[in-house]
């Protein structure tokens, strides 16, 4: 495989979402008994993420490994890491997602210097997971329980149907402290560890380049050999390793990634299906209205009807 450089620099690489606010970029993910959350798909940003698996049976992808899980446990994805969450059953799932700069001391200590610099940096990272058995299991626990609690006081915000922020600077003091809590037990067990480059790194720069693209052009005409092209692989080797790590060939992808663009669309505006269907890259109508019904199980027309009913009512 050839491999090529990394390239985290480019900013049009990453999640294009914001966690939290400006000012406090810290966001709380809660799902519970929620049958139409299905997961999240693969996805990468700067901040970390702390998730807590409460009950329910989930595949996790981070980089280029697989987790299931079927019991309670905490999991750590470092910055920059490409992860998905596939929710297999009925699930209750918590997440914080926090960049480390809300952790930052304006004195230059050994706290700093020594963990929250490099964490900074990327170069110190949390442990994969913390299961019931280990001894700072119930620490950390009680210290993330306490963060999710302290979103839920003096008047949250709820950004979306799962995510929540707080503006209430009492509580943001709470949160800080948590999660500087939970550096302080990692640290006093001694499960940060310095990063290590490995062959996989360039794996993970391959795939995160190849769905850059996908996000960047969907709306243009582009072939599957640009993106083995772009990676430096033939064709019949890239969608392979492409349909290894993704669980889906490059094609289906791309047409799953333009069906969930034109739903969007169609959420958002009134705009004639036949231009939602060429501005998310279909050219031909039969083909768009064929993909969105396998997705669906509706007509881009039925599904905004529904979408639109569904929402007066709330």
């Amino acid at each position: 495989m050839q491999k090529t450089e990394p390239s985290n620099t480019n900013p049009t690489l990453k999640e294009q979402k914001d966690h939290g606010t400006f000012s406090f970029p810290c966001g709380l993910y809660e799902t519970y008994d929620d049958k139409n959350w299905n997961g999240v798909k693969h996805h990468w940003h700067d901040e970390l993420e702390i998730l807590y698996f409460m009950e329910g049976e989930f595949e996790l992808v981070i980089n280029m490994n697989i987790y299931t899980i079927t019991d309670e446990c905490f999991y750590f994805v470092n910055s920059g890491e490409l992860h998905s969450i596939l929710a297999k059953t009925s699930v209750k799932e918590s997440a914080v997602v926090f960049h480390p700069r809300i952790l930052n001391f304006d004195s230059y200590d050994i706290a700093q210097s020594r963990i929250l610099q490099p964490m900074m940096k990327g170069e110190l990272y949390f442990p994969r997971c913390i299961k019931p058995e280990h001894p700072v299991f119930s620490r950390l626990k009680q210290e993330y329980l306490e963060i999710v609690n302290a979103f839920y006081q003096n008047g949250f915000a709820p950004i979306n149907e799962y995510q929540m922020v707080t503006n209430d600077l009492a509580s943001q003091l709470f949160i800080r402290a948590g999660l500087l809590k939970i550096l302080a037990f990692l640290e006093q067990y001694q499960l940060l560890s310095v990063k290590e480059h490995t062959d996989d790194d360039y794996r993970v720069e391959i795939i995160k380049n190849s769905l850059a693209y996908i996000h960047q052009h969907y709306g243009e005409k582009f072939y599957v050999h640009t993106l083995a092209q772009n990676a430096g692989l033939n064709e019949q080797y890239f969608c392979r390793f492409f349909k290894k790590y993704i669980g889906k060939t490059p094609v289906a992808y791309i047409n799953e990634y333009r069906i969930g663009r034109a739903i969007t669309l169609l959420q958002d505006t009134q705009r004639p299906v036949m231009d939602i269907c060429l501005d998310c890259g279909f050219h031909n109508l039969g083909n768009f209205l064929k993909e969105f019904r396998k997705k669906t199980g509706m007509t881009p027309l039925q599904y905004r009807k529904s979408f639109s009913q569904t929402h007066k009512s709330k």
